[in-house]
């Protein structure tokens, strides 16, 4: 193997997991150490400059970052279920209990006379406005809506994600300068282009809701809702009540919002029923833990066949008993059981089986191609369309997916235009800025807590289920405290301090390889990757991780350090006699629109490391 190149960006990106799998890449080690330290308002600004709606995403993200955790692989000697840090809940702990942030927003510099029209007041839209309006663009937000937010505001229930805290963070991206133009909605995107905007960003998100067309569909309609559509009149105050008995057709997040808000509107026997076994359900899972917490069942296997109807009124639903039955390439088909067909009686059924893109108000004969999926025609790296001046980004662009990828989208766009209007071309993609900082405070003393702690993932407290249920209003989490929350952020492992190794002051006393918890370092003849994570001395097996290799040393040997279990402890560092390994703080700044993005600054940002 060829000697570890860690000046490049990536490596040491790859090695912060939790980042790396971040759309959004926001710098989670970072933010949670501020945390410890009780400095929230730093902490929430670490998150906004990256995600831009942390008190959003603190309660409702989808979490990529938790999986990837570092902390699930190496507590398996700690717990039957080894569970990440909670890195969601704590990013609502900044937002939370930071201080007034309004004076750290950034300056706006004077206006450069270039106009940017945005469709959509969701995430990808207040993202390209956060990022362009500073800039002195004068950006404008249209929205069918009165106030900003998007499907963020009108499809999560308020018992997730109060209005107070969307009114808020959307607040501060508006008050940059941005107007925002509510109850105006785009009905031809001919006459939009015709009003010569420099840029045009289209985040409507995707907003029809599929239906099921089964017998008795038509005959019995007024009591077959479609869920995103009926999520936007609760959270309107238009419906405030629902039949007792409720069937939630879908297993997405979506029909976890609806179960959970049909309990709080009437309904006492409200079920979620699927066509998928449990565990290939697409909703999160903790988000089907809270809806079997609130004492929903989850019945699977059953296919919708009809619903059954008396002179109009809906009365309930037949299914289809189904089994998973996998062919030899292991794809899997649903199959009759044989069994008799299942009833279930109700009196509301909201229809949850995925949304869809819809682009009735973009003429086909304007310049924008569509897939034959009716997605539009995007680079997928720029998002731009087949109109050079119209991007896309959301659930907009390649369909539905969620709000931190919506985020992504929106820097990624915002990165594009700016160059675009500055003349440049918008394929080149700035490589982030990087630093490697030593954190030697002394012989053996760091800046930052290594102490490993054997802590089990805390249990973020609910409000009581009485009066939880009993309002759609009422928040159930109730976040993290000071106390818990300091405990919650010591379980993070600081993956972004990285063991650093300098072969030239090595003498290969094999200290390190001794006092390593994990059997991370090896030393050892070199050759081909295959073969040498087979003989370390414990087997690298983890493939999406890599090996950490030095150059020859002066035995001929190789260091070779598997990144996958590494507790970034600095035992090895605080063992070796010569100071050839350090602990080094990794910090990435993904590349937003600016100065920073264009041609003149490229060539010095490109695998910098000091």
């Amino acid at each position: 193997m060829q000697r570890t190149d860690i000046a490049n960006p990536a490596y040491f990106h790859k090695v912060v997991d939790c980042q790396y799998a971040c759309p959004a890449h926001t710098p989670v080690p970072e933010y949670i150490r501020l945390i410890a330290q009780r400095r929230y308002g730093d902490a929430y600004m670490v998150n906004w400059v990256s995600n831009v709606f942390p008190g959003i995403l603190g309660r409702t993200c989808d979490r990529p970052c938790e999986p990837a955790c570092r902390r699930g692989r190496v507590e398996e000697s700690n717990a039957n279920k080894p569970e990440p840090v909670a890195i969601c809940r704590l990013k609502r702990v900044a937002a939370d209990m930071k201080e007034d942030v309004r004076a750290r927003m950034p300056a706006i510099e004077p206006r450069n006379g270039k106009r940017i029209a945005c469709i959509g007041a969701g995430p990808a839209s207040l993202t390209v406005a956060r990022d362009l309006a500073p800039l002195g663009y004068e950006v404008t937000v249209f929205d069918e809506g009165t106030q900003a937010g998007g499907f963020m505001r009108t499809q999560i229930p308020h018992f997730r994600l109060p209005e107070s805290v969307i009114d808020e963070e959307t607040g501060y991206i508006l008050d940059l300068g941005v107007e925002f133009r509510g109850g105006e909605r785009i009905d031809s995107m001919k006459a939009l282009m015709a009003q010569d905007w420099d840029a045009i960003f289209v985040g409507c998100g995707a907003p029809r809701g599929r239906d099921l067309d089964l017998p008795g569909r038509q005959e019995a309609a007024a009591s077959i809702h479609i869920g995103i559509d009926w999520l936007a009149s609760v959270s309107f105050g238009h419906i405030t009540r629902i039949g007792e008995r409720v069937i939630v057709l879908g297993g997405g997040n979506t029909a976890m919002d609806c179960c959970r808000s049909a309990r709080r509107l009437g309904g006492s026997d409200v079920k979620v029923i699927v066509r998928s076994g449990f565990e290939e359900m697409k909703a999160s899972p903790w988000e089907k833990e809270d809806a079997q917490h609130e004492g929903i069942p989850i019945i699977n296997f059953h296919v919708p066949k009809a619903f059954v109807h008396e002179n109009g009124r809906l009365v309930g639903m037949r299914f289809e008993i189904v089994r998973a039955q996998y062919d030899a390439q292991g794809r899997r088909s649903l199959v009759p059981t044989g069994e008799p067909e299942a009833f279930f009686e109700c009196d509301d059924v909201l229809v949850a089986v995925g949304q869809e893109n819809a682009f009735p108000w973009i003429e086909r004969d304007c310049g924008i191609h569509f897939d034959k999926s009716g997605l539009p025609v995007l680079d997928k790296r720029s998002f731009q369309s087949t109109v050079p001046n119209v991007f896309f980004g959301g659930d907009a662009a390649f369909g539905p997916k969620n709000i931190i990828e919506a985020v992504a989208h929106g820097h990624e766009a915002a990165v594009s235009i700016d160059r675009l209007l500055n003349g440049e071309p918008i394929e080149v993609r700035p490589a982030p800025m990087t630093n490697l900082m030593s954190q030697k405070m002394g012989i053996h003393e760091w800046s930052y807590d290594n102490d490993i702690t054997n802590d089990l993932r805390y249990k973020v407290p609910w409000a009581k289920a009485e009066k939880a249920l009993a309002s759609i209003r009422v928040e159930v989490e109730l976040g993290f405290d000071a106390a818990t929350a300091f405990k919650e952020a010591e379980r993070c492992l600081n993956c972004d301090v990285q063991t650093v190794f300098t072969e030239v002051a090595c003498i290969e006393c094999d200290a390190c390889v001794d006092i390593c918890p994990m059997d991370c370092i090896s030393f050892t003849a070199n050759g081909e990757e295959a073969e040498l994570r087979q003989r370390l001395k414990a087997p690298a097996l983890n493939l999406a991780q890599d090996l950490y290799v030095s150059g020859g040393l002066k035995t001929g040997r190789v260091m070779v350090k598997d990144e996958d279990v590494c507790l970034h402890c600095g035992l090895c560092a605080e063992r070796c006699p010569t100071g050839a390994w350090d602990m080094q703080k990794f910090l990435i700044e993904m590349t937003h629109a600016g100065p920073q993005a264009r041609d003149a600054h490229v060539a010095p940002r490109q695998g910098v490391a000091a």
